[in-house]
């Protein structure tokens, strides 16, 4: 998916190199030689080179533009958060101005366009060319973060890790910046399924961050972060667990306990993401302790009655679960409910918001149906014989 962009990118980089190289008359690739024929005298013929077809494109309204106009119009765009022509200008700059006192910053302001369409290739491609990871400062610091970023975006997880990693082990970085880069070593960690050292590093970055003396000196979004991953990596093990009703009555019990234990670890990290104080955190664990107990649910509710009880001992088994499943719902409706309270408090609105309202509305229709179905069970499992109501008023 993300290496067909890839090429696309690269591409259009290949065809303004073409553009350059034909003007010069030069050949570099693309090109196939006849054998050389020799004369009767000894000398060769001269070879005759064939090219591959090579379409060239050419921007001619920018064409005219030197590059401080080019940067002029290309902040302009930017500013009125038009990325397309933003990126066109100052990519055009970056990339045929090549001694221009602008074109670091049009690099960077290019992939920050490409990044605000979401053209993670190309914004790639831009802050490749600033991003000097292990020694950089200011733009090629920056550029190479956002490298790193753009890689997680591409999915090539790896690749990010080991970016990571160099930045997050360079000791000129105020503190700030080097938990910065260990948490997003650790989700990428996360995002490669190696949740063992994603632990590892995002307790490492915890641990760095609880040391300081001036936590003021980090952004709260980067521990809160940590926090809401080690909750997530808790979560990803509770979902592993499987509630296989083939086990028997004790072997289930044992799944659902262990279940129940991974919730609660997941939900102590979330609770600690809160406690940060970081609105967009904040409101992101409040919803994800909310759909855990309603994922809870949804798996109590399928999971098949153990085979080795009988129709009677089903029933009582079913309406034991059903009192269990009561109780997550109403947490449920009660985490969504703070969450939602804490969001509107201190305006926070994302799709972790929109997810909880969504997600407290269904909650409450469970809530509701399951009462109703415990009403019903309830009328038709104690009947009320004619004979003996007409006694009571004798």
């Amino acid at each position: 998916m993300h290496g067909r962009k890839r090429m696309e990118s690269a591409g259009v980089t290949r065809r303004w190199l073409w553009a350059g190289v034909l003007g010069l008359g030069l050949v570099l690739t693309g090109c196939r030689t006849t054998g050389a024929a020799t004369k009767p005298d000894g000398t060769a013929n001269k070879q005759v080179v064939e090219f591959d077809p090579v379409t060239v494109t050419a921007d001619l309204e920018l064409d005219k533009l030197n590059d401080e106009e080019l940067f002029a119009g290309g902040t302009s765009a930017f500013a009125a958060n038009d990325f397309k022509q933003a990126a066109r200008y100052l990519g055009r700059l970056a990339d045929f101005h090549p001694n221009s006192p602008h074109r670091r910053e049009a690099l960077y302001n290019a992939g920050l366009a490409h990044q605000r369409l979401k053209e993670w290739d190309d914004a790639y491609g831009r802050f490749s060319d600033l991003a000097e990871p292990e020694k950089g400062q200011g733009d090629a610091l920056e550029a190479s973060f956002r490298v790193a970023e753009t890689l997680y975006h591409l999915e090539r997880y790896e690749e990010a890790v080991k970016l990571l990693t160099t930045l997050a082990a360079r000791a000129d970085l105020p503190a700030g910046r080097r938990i910065e880069a260990q948490v997003q070593q650790g989700i990428c960690q996360v995002e490669a399924g190696r949740t063992d050292d994603a632990e590892a590093t995002l307790r490492k970055a915890l641990a760095a961050y609880d040391a300081l003396p001036d936590k003021a000196e980090v952004e709260d979004y980067f521990p809160a972060q940590a926090h809401f991953f080690v909750g997530e990596i808790y979560r990803l093990h509770y979902e592993a667990v499987k509630l296989e009703a083939s086990r028997g009555s004790d072997g289930l019990a044992q799944d659902l306990n262990y279940k129940a234990e991974l919730l609660l670890s997941a939900q102590g990290h979330y609770l600690r993401a809160i406690r940060v104080g970081n609105g967009y955190w904040a409101t992101a664990a409040g919803a994800q302790i909310g759909a855990l107990y309603e994922n809870l649910h949804e798996h109590m509710v399928n999971s098949p009655t153990p085979p080795e009880l009988n129709a009677e001992e089903a029933e009582v088994y079913r309406q034991e679960l059903r009192k269990k499943i009561r109780v997550l719902l109403t947490k449920s409706i009660n985490i969504y409910e703070r969450t939602l309270e804490a969001a509107e408090r201190i305006g926070s609105q994302n799709a972790f918001v929109d997810r909880t309202r969504q997600s407290l509305e269904k909650v409450k229709s469970l809530l509701l149906a399951d009462a109703d179905a415990d009403t019903a069970s309830d009328e038709v499992s104690v009947p009320m014989p004619a004979s003996n109501a007409g006694a009571k008023h004798r």
